[in-house]
């Protein structure tokens, strides 16, 4: 047995998964609520920005916009802990789920997208642009990436029951 396999049947013993699995009735469907609110604020603030790197929206400074980032920080915080909860509730249905794997694959590259963001000078390059400024094609390519891999997120996520060993 795998290393995996091992974790995996130890949290299917814990008390935790034994309520999210069912134990406790509301705990997975309010899990589900907060992981849309939290998918809700990230997109909706880290969204807005690329679209303003994109070019949309140019007459609002793009400081002004980056000042809601830590809110999409924090729908991702949201987010990390409802989605732990899904997988400690029920791990077998997610660790060999091509769909899973999916959303985890372009979670990580949406996450190196935010590093290279943030420690690749993207963000020095744009702090100072003003209202009607054009963004350097860097923070194009950050923003579009960025679009392409939260949506691929959502949508993998959407498909976790429907791809793979299905819920």
């Amino acid at each position: 047995m795998h290393q995996i396999e091992l974790i995996n049947k130890w949290l299917e013993t814990t008390a935790v998964s034994k309520a999210v699995a069912g134990g406790i009735p509301w705990i997975w469907p309010m899990c589900e609520t907060l992981h849309f609110i939290g998918l809700a604020i990230l997109i909706g603030c880290i969204g807005v920005l690329d679209l303003r790197m994109l070019g949309f929206a140019k007459e609002i400074s793009i400081r002004a916009i980056h000042q809601y980032v830590p809110w999409g920080v924090f729908g991702f915080a949201i987010n990390a802990v409802t989605g732990t909860m899904f997988y400690i509730g029920a791990p077998g249905q997610y660790v060999h789920n091509i769909a899973f794997q999916m959303k985890l694959l372009f979670l990580a590259i949406a996450g190196l997208n935010v590093l290279y963001f943030y420690l690749g000078g993207v963000m020095h390059k744009i702090e100072a642009l003003g209202p009607g400024a054009d963004p350097p094609l860097s923070a194009k390519l950050v923003s579009l990436t960025s679009i392409v891999m939260w949506l691929g997120v959502a949508y993998w996520g959407r498909m976790l029951p429907f791809v793979g060993n299905a819920f």
